[in-house]
């Protein structure tokens, strides 16, 4: 199924253009967007040439269970348990409730609960959806220039002009949050009527069979609808529908004919479009709006650099060179991050998140501080990121290196080359209480666990060979032992927010852990060693000399000279 929507020319959502007259804001339509951006998987046999043709029968023979684990997801579905799995935490992953009985279990107790039917539903009809492609580079030469570019792991960092740095984090072709948005509502308006019909309960009225959705019914509707800028939560659908509206708690209200509920939403997702067609329309017509550019900001271990926001979307960090860049939480608006086109930086955000997505950067470290729901890494080379994380989707990259402390089995998809994971190695002050707070537990560690699916990206609107979509992504290896060395962060607000984190919380493997002991006795003896050596002075500048032309080199290799960029000054 192919539900193509014209991109517009806009070149990006956020931040808002010069303020307009608007209507409330918390009167206006919405789609989650994680189910989009987080909740699609890859796999063939839950996507759907006719979701409703396929759901219905679905849901008529689950209809007694209403709960769902992963054996009967597996054996509905005709897949293996490891897939049946991943469904399930997946969909926990872009719930739009944490009261949810499988947002708040631990991982060995969720298929002793499972989903609910409805939840499930609205998964595997959305896994149907085809994402908004990219408008064609106006310069494509210079992105051929850049991507791929020299291999650092070849024994070559590359080494960009500023003017094709510049392209290649030239962000104005890609779909803004307000494409993508007018993307999701249209496919919403095109299948809201069969969405319903998964929802909905038949009755008996006026001698002919017909559908009526309950107040219940009616807020599962919130997996892919909100309401108002309050983050991704919103406010419940059942608040700000009309027949739903202050309801007794203690008086279940009486279900709405689905034909109702229908013509009230597509009324408001029409009313949604024309509100971003004019936002879009006001933004390209009018005067430029200076914090709305792609620039490459510059060093931020000042903390002097906001992320780019509104109140709904996520924090851009975007177009960051060769500099330093840290934010803490409070720093950052909503619970969200975007890191999109850095180049030969390090990164830091450590803060509590839901989500993050890392897109198009290269030649960068990039330390996530805690995750609580899902991190999806795409169309990087030669980067390093660290982070504790529930989970972790790992995508087209190429030549990077993954430090991590997940939860769940890092996902691979897609085309990739040459990936390296790792335990997690390091950790900052308030690390602990970050990952309390959205819950990930030091104890379980699946960081080895890998589980890659196909090559071929089916919600990708993007031909491909016969037989392509059958073959398995390149999986990754594990780094060597003795390539193994911990991260540190330099604490430059200690003094402000002490933390109660004193070492990497994630237990190391034996290996991990003997390789990083060795060294460390290696370095005591050499710099004993250097210590009592009775050389002469010049024999001394000589080998000092040595050394930091291997400290050089090292860094260099390493990726670690980045880290060097927060001591240089303005």
């Amino acid at each position: 199924m192919s539900d193509s929507v014209e991109p517009s020319t806009s070149s990006r959502e956020d931040p808002d253009p010069t303020p307009t007259p608007t209507p409330n804001p918390n009167s206006i339509i919405h789609p989650r967007r994680e189910p989009f951006e987080h909740g699609l998987l890859p796999i063939p046999k839950l996507i759907f040439s006719d979701p409703i043709h396929s759901l219905i029968p679905l849901k008529q023979k689950l209809l007694s269970t209403q709960r769902v684990n992963s054996e009967i997801i597996a054996e509905s579905l005709q897949i293996s348990v490891d897939h049946a799995r991943l469904v399930l935490d997946t969909l926990a992953s872009v719930l739009h409730s944490e009261s949810y009985p499988l947002v708040k279990l631990p991982p060995e107790e969720v298929d002793s609960v499972g989903a609910d039917l409805r939840d499930l539903m609205l998964f595997l009809y959305i896994q149907s959806y085809k994402r908004l492609l990219p408008r064609t580079h106006k310069d494509s030469a210079s992105v051929a220039d850049v991507w791929p570019s020299t291999s650092a792991f070849d024994g070559y960092l590359s080494a960009l002009s500023p003017l094709q740095l510049v392209r290649s984090n030239n962000r104005r072709f890609m779909p803004s949050q307000a494409d993508e948005e007018v993307h999701q509502l249209s496919y919403l308006q095109k299948h809201m009527g069969n969405i319903l019909s998964l929802l909905s309960e038949p009755t008996e009225g006026e001698g002919e069979e017909s559908l009526v959705l309950s107040m219940e019914g009616f807020e599962h509707l919130g997996f892919l609808l909100q309401f108002g800028d309050k983050g991704s939560e919103g406010i419940p659908l059942s608040q700000a529908a009309p027949f739903f509206a202050n309801s007794d708690p203690d008086m279940p209200a009486v279900p709405v004919p689905s034909a109702q509920v229908h013509e009230w939403i597509i009324q408001n997702i029409a009313s949604a479009l024309e509100h971003l067609t004019e936002r879009v329309s006001a933004k390209e017509n009018g005067p430029a709006n200076p914090s709305d550019q792609d620039v490459a900001m510059a060093d931020a271990c000042t903390n002097s650099i906001k992320a780019l926001t509104n109140a709904r979307g996520p924090s851009f960090i975007e177009g960051i060179s060769k500099s330093s860049y840290v934010k803490q939480a409070s720093d950052l608006k909503g619970s969200s991050v975007k890191v999109i086109n850095c180049h030969d930086s390090v990164i830091y955000i450590l803060a509590p998140l839901r989500y993050a997505t890392i897109y198009g950067c290269s030649d960068t470290t990039i330390v996530l501080g805690a995750v609580g729901k899902a991190v999806r890494v795409e169309h990087c080379e030669r980067v390093h990121v660290i982070t504790a994380a529930k989970r972790i989707c790992i995508a087209n990259c190429r030549e990077c290196v993954f430090f991590l402390g997940v939860n769940q089995r890092p996902l691979i998809v897609g085309d990739n080359h040459k990936l390296q994971v790792a335990p997690y190695n390091t950790f900052y002050s308030q690390l602990e209480e970050h990952m309390a707070e959205v819950g990930i537990v030091a104890t379980t560690n699946r960081w080895n666990e890998l589980l890659a699916l196909g090559v071929v990206d089916p919600h990708d609107s993007i031909s491909h060979p016969a037989g392509v979509s059958d073959v398995q992504a390149e999986s990754a290896t594990h780094l060597d032992p003795d390539q193994f060395t911990n991260f540190l962060i330099p604490n430059w607000f200690g003094g402000e927010s002490p933390g109660s984190t004193k070492v990497n919380p994630f237990p190391l493997p034996d290996a991990y852990m003997t390789s990083q002991q060795r060294n460390q006795k290696n370095l005591g003896e050499i710099k004993q060693l250097l210590k009592e050596a009775p050389l002469e002075e010049n024999r001394k500048r000589e080998l000092s000399s040595a050394l930091h032309v291997y400290f050089k080199d090292w860094l260099y290799a390493s990726g670690n000279i980045r880290q060097l960029y927060c001591l240089q000054g303005d």
